[in-house]
């Protein structure tokens, strides 16, 4: 009897009929991995449908990077959308910032997913919106606040990109673990006024193309195992640029967080979604750039501001705080006049 009992506790604790493959690090279940396959793609379906995330009809852009969360995402929503009929036109977006021994690579990736699973795939660079690459800017900035002109200028571009494409909603593989980090490293910044913003599954409502992140409460430890378990195509070198981003070490806290109670990083994520703003709390306002239409809670967006120092040789000229960068343009607006500055596009593709 205790011999039978024995066996029974190595069996898959959910259909008690196959041996484990592995121990989820949400749950700390040992199941197998026809049930892992199960449980992991219902959890997301869930997700979909408890949020509205879509609707039937829509066209959807998948930001594809060529990496673990992407390249999943990619096969599961390709996946969901046959079993359960969203109706969903599915397009794959990257973004090709322009970084030697990287994106070029991962990009081969997303060329082959585009195959795999039958999806079109739309890539826009920074060269084409911007006149830079990201070599290029790294050359004049250096390391230390590379990070910030990649990600001002990514996220424009995706929606640059998922207008181009037409579509209804972008949706990105942003993980739980991504969320949690995030929730943290605005805390730590003391950006209270951006928490409530950061939960939420969907954002830029307000914008021109919504976003969404079906893996809001998705552990990246579990996509990773789906990707080795299903053998997916994917890239997993990290970006030659970024070993030293601030974020780096919000990620290093989670994980070591993770590992002494793996519940910690939803809890990270509800503690997020709880905060309530208080009413003396300022929230930008969203209004259009002057200079490229891009939506802007600032006369110029982001994106324009770091732009124009890297045309004029002044790359430092839009990082860190903005009252300076509004008295260089004031200054410059005045030598060379408003009107000749915001006739320049910010890049060559209409948005």
């Amino acid at each position: 009897m205790e011999g039978g009992q024995k066996t029974k506790s190595r069996m898959c604790c959910i259909c008690n009929l196959r041996r484990p493959a592995l121990k989820r690090p949400k749950t700390l279940e040992q199941i197998c991995r026809e049930c892992f396959y199960v449980v992991f793609e219902e959890e997301i379906h869930k997700v979909i449908v408890d949020n509205n995330l879509f609707k039937p009809g829509e066209r959807i852009a998948i930001g594809a990077s060529g990496g673990k969360d992407s390249t999943v995402l990619a096969y599961v929503m390709s996946e969901l959308n046959q079993r359960y009929n969203y109706g969903l036109d599915l397009f794959l977006l990257s973004v090709d910032e322009g970084i030697t021994g990287y994106r070029d690579d991962s990009l081969e990736t997303v060329k082959r997913n585009e195959v795999q699973y039958g999806l079109p795939l739309k890539v826009v660079s920074y060269k084409d919106l911007y006149g830079w690459t990201m070599d290029e800017i790294v050359k004049m900035i250096g390391l230390k606040n590379n990070c910030t002109f990649c990600g001002v200028f990514r996220r424009q571009a995706l929606d640059r990109g998922a207008a181009l494409l037409k579509v209804d909603k972008l949706a990105t593989g942003h993980n739980a673990d991504d969320i949690a980090e995030t929730v943290l490293l605005n805390i730590l910044r003391g950006d209270i006024a951006r928490l409530s913003r950061c939960t939420s599954i969907i954002t830029g409502e307000d914008g021109p193309i919504p976003r969404c992140k079906p893996f809001k409460y998705t552990y990246e430890k579990e996509i990773v195992m789906y990707a080795y378990f299903k053998k997916l195509d994917y890239f997993s070198t990290e970006c030659i640029y970024s070993p030293n981003a601030y974020r780096g070490f919000a990620r290093e806290f989670i994980k070591d967080l993770e590992r002494i109670r793996p519940r910690a990083i939803l809890d990270i994520i509800k503690s997020g979604e709880d905060f309530r703003i208080a009413a003396s709390t300022k929230m930008p306002e969203q209004g259009t750039c002057q200079r490229c239409g891009y939506i802007s809670s600032q006369k110029w967006c982001k994106a324009c501001v770091l732009l124009e120092g890297l045309n004029r040789g002044l790359p430092k000229l839009g990082i860190g705080r903005t009252r300076g960068v509004n008295q260089e343009r004031q200054k410059d607006d005045q030598k060379v006049g408003v009107k000749n500055i915001q006739s320049k596009p910010c890049g060559s593709l209409d948005f």
